[in-house]
């Protein structure tokens, strides 16, 4: 049967391995030539922390939400409190990440607690894990030593602040990694984005919306084999737009072919467009154009 092992303080993964735990709620931790038998073949974090792990090796099968990562010899994968990842580790494997470790609590009232939601790469989907170039390793293992460095000193009332400060420091240049990410694969990207299109007009043409409603950006996402997060991040770096402005767009365009181009009524339009009431439906047109339904259909 699978473990499941708590992640929830320093000292609960840093007893893992047998390394000392110098701050309560953050550890940086080097797991090369640690001993493969300190873990069970298969093996489910829990975590309660936030986590990122620069894996240097392979070492087996590791899922999150039953989707596997995509991780190989200098990728990034970050976990966030409350996810669970199973691992199965290789016959053959020795361990060899480093990482970071930092409870909720370390931040809490802090600038870095007020843009955690901006490091959108704690959600992505397994199959979007960071690719890093050796120059982007050197940077990732910098931030990590200077992290090190503080938490090993005597505390002060400096200490906290200065290792926000590196943490924050250390996404930062993990937003711009996946942002190369993103240049570097255009290709793929630009298939996803034919493929956003696509969907969006199969759901408007094939009716759904009277049925379903309005689709969300979810709904795309998952048709294009992505999470919502790296979805949303790689369509507005290709575009400059959110998924939802395209899909705003999107229904207003047919909004206005419905009130130009047939004699249905405007609750007509309104429900087949995938509003549930037809006041939505107007004030979302008017928001957009200045306008409403019925005042646009009179001025043409």
């Amino acid at each position: 049967m699978e473990k499941v092992i708590r992640i929830d303080s320093a000292e609960s993964y840093n007893s893992i391995y047998g390394f000392e735990t110098h701050h309560p709620l953050v550890t940086v931790v080097d797991l090369n030539g640690t001993d493969p038998s300190a873990l069970p073949v298969e093996t489910a974090f829990s975590y309660g922390m936030y986590a990122v792990f620069l894996k240097q090796t392979y070492c087996g099968d590791i899922t999150y939400g039953r989707q596997p990562y995509d991780y190989q010899e200098g990728t990034v994968t970050s976990f966030a409190p409350g996810q669970v990842v199973h691992v199965k580790h290789a016959p053959d494997f020795k361990p060899n990440a480093i990482g970071l470790l930092f409870h909720p609590d370390l931040i809490r009232g802090t600038s870095l607690a007020r843009e955690m939601k901006r490091y959108s790469f704690f959600s992505y989907s397994s199959r979007e894990a960071l690719h890093l170039s050796e120059e982007e390793k050197t940077i990732f293992c910098d931030c990590l030593a200077r992290i090190k460095e503080e938490t090993e000193r005597p505390a002060d009332r400096h200490s906290r602040k200065i290792i926000c400060s590196n943490i924050e420091m250390l996404l930062d240049y993990c937003m711009r990694f996946y942002e190369r990410q993103f240049v570097t694969r255009k290709e793929a990207n630009h298939d996803v984005l034919t493929k956003f299109e696509s969907e969006m007009n199969r759901y408007f043409e094939g009716g759904k919306p009277a049925h379903e409603g309005l689709p969300s950006v979810k709904y795309f996402a998952e048709q294009c084999f992505l999470s919502p997060n790296y979805f949303g991040d790689l369509i507005k770096k290709e575009t400059g737009r959110t998924p939802q402005e395209y899909i705003r767009v999107k229904i207003i365009e047919l909004a206005k072919d419905e009130l130009l181009g047939t004699t249905r009524t405007i609750s007509e339009i309104s429900n087949r467009l995938g509003f549930q009431y037809s006041q939505h439906f107007n004030r979302f047109f008017k928001r957009a154009t200045g306008k409403t339904p019925g005042e646009y259909r009179l001025m043409q």
